[in-house]
């Protein structure tokens, strides 16, 4: 059930509605149900895996409170081995198996194992995460052991950030699903606020986007070197508006039912840096990887140096693009993330002595501009391994970023101004609506960031509320992309 489709509308409206009719006492009954009920709209036996992971998880986080020493780890072992098992097999059983037939073809070694013919379960990296996040917490003595089989499979299966996150902490949502809320009138107005603000961005931004994005990736060949970029920039906001569009609709409806969700973005591209930017972008995951994978593998030598930090961010940054997708496009992403860290963290020094001796440093403002511009840069150079399907795919994009810049002035001008982006073969009016999406989007995350005041709109008098309101509905009314698209991050 997708969150732009009406039958989610319907379903949203008739589960937050009884939810406050039912006793108390019930709301988690109804929510696992109607949560059940929502992923299995989409494929209903793999809602099966989750039943048996979630009974796994449940039944050894009780053991391991229990035990101590070994076989406490051993408890966790099982349970990680459980949940890493079931994802390796469904989501990378196949790309190893290939590249393991492909070296032993090279070697002229018989090789006879077949692939998988298996569908990936939707959102199983999420739920993995997120049930990893609760055996490793109880494991630490961090968070007791849920005792309630019901309210458990509900901090799993919660249907707002089901399929795609954010990945919330046993601490954070499990004592939320416990309490009594009374209905709050502030509580929907504000939940139903980022609810059409993530509609906004999904349907009037993103899905524009993806039109003109689609085009010119389906028509590499033919496409000029600036067409090629402009799909570079416009996919980096299509990631962005449609991915944090879905976590603006889950926050959203949870919000509703006076239930708080982690935010997960917070302005990625105004970032000063690569490494600013993940602590903005995708940010449950970032925390995860920080405190499950980094943290650990970082203190698990004997002596920790600098050098076997920088080594350890990179293996971070590179399980962190495969957990994105199997696929060398995705380790190629996240191995040119984490060399932009590690370089970052290498030159800053050096950078610094650079400022200070041409002088950028005395234009703060001019300083911050070009960084934002160049972490964009480098992010959105990034994003062109995440959307090309295979490495051939992201070589011919780049190899076409550095053809075709000969056009006469003439030529550019009529392309790029007088018939807006016409050499990439979409209409104007799909171009013109795409650009003042980007518009909105970069005038809202800036009055965010720099005047957070200005977004608060309980100060607003109703009429300026009202107002506001119904622009955003028109909007999408008039300029939404009603295909009934996925959201992007639906495959991870």
């Amino acid at each position: 059930m997708n969150f732009t489709s009406v039958a989610f509308v319907f379903f949203f409206g008739i589960v937050t509605t009884l939810y406050y009719v039912l006793p108390p006492r019930f709301r988690w009954t109804l929510l696992l149900a109607a949560s059940c009920y929502f992923y299995m709209a989409f494929v209903p036996k793999y809602i099966l895996i989750l039943f048996g992971l979630i009974l796994i998880d449940f039944v050894f986080a009780q053991f391991m409170e229990r035990a101590e020493g070994r076989r406490r780890k051993l408890f966790l072992l099982v349970s990680i081995v459980s949940n890493v098992g079931i994802l390796f097999v469904f989501k990378y059983f196949n790309f190893f198996n290939q590249n393991v037939a492909d070296l032993a073809q090279f070697l002229h070694w018989n090789y006879s194992i077949e692939s998988l013919s298996l569908v990936l379960p939707l959102g199983l990296s999420f739920h993995i995460f997120q049930s990893l996040s609760y055996v490793i917490e109880v494991y630490r003595g961090k968070f007791p052991a849920e005792r309630h089989l019901g309210i458990y499979a509900l901090y799993v299966l919660f249907y707002p950030q089901l399929v795609a996150g954010p990945i919330e902490r046993p601490e954070h949502l499990i004592p939320q699903l416990k309490k009594e809320t009374a209905f709050d009138v502030r509580n929907v107005t504000l939940g139903l606020r980022l609810m059409l603000w993530g509609f906004f961005k999904k349907l009037v931004i993103a899905d524009r986007l993806a039109i003109i994005v689609d085009f010119v990736f389906a028509h590499i060949g033919v496409s000029p070197g600036p067409s090629i970029l402009f799909a570079m920039i416009f996919f980096a906001f299509q990631l962005y508006a449609d991915f944090s569009g879905y976590s603006d609709i889950a926050r959203g409806s949870a919000q509703v039912l006076g239930i708080t969700v982690v935010n997960n973005f917070k302005q990625p591209y105004l970032s000063l840096s690569v490494s600013e930017f993940w602590r903005r972008w995708h940010i449950s995951l970032s925390n995860w990887f920080r405190d499950y994978f980094y943290f650990p593998l970082a203190y698990s030598a004997q002596k920790v140096t600098r050098t076997w930090l920088y080594v350890c961010l990179f293996v971070t940054f590179l399980v962190t693009g495969l957990w994105h997708g199997a696929g060398w496009t995705f380790v190629v992403m996240g191995g040119l993330h984490g060399t932009y860290l590690v370089t970052g963290l290498v030159t800053k020094k050096l950078r610094e002595r650079i400022n200070i001796l041409i002088g950028i440093n005395k234009f703060p403002l001019f300083h911050a501009t070009l960084q934002i511009l160049m972490t964009f840069a480098m992010v959105s150079f990034s994003w062109v391994f995440f959307r090309s399907p295979n490495m051939h795919t992201a070589v011919s994009f780049i190899a076409a970023l550095f053809k075709g810049w000969g056009m006469s002035f003439h030529d550019a001008f009529y392309a790029y101004f007088l018939m807006p982006f016409q050499t990439l073969g979409v209409s104007k009016y799909n171009v013109i609506i795409a650009l003042l999406g980007i518009f909105v989007l970069l005038m809202v995350d800036y009055l965010e960031r720099y005047k957070p005041e200005r977004c608060d709109f309980q100060k607003y008098p109703l009429y300026a509320r009202s107002f506001i309101y119904v622009g955003l509905i028109l909007s999408i009314v008039i300029f939404g992309v009603f295909t009934n698209q996925q959201f992007i991050y639906f495959q991870f």
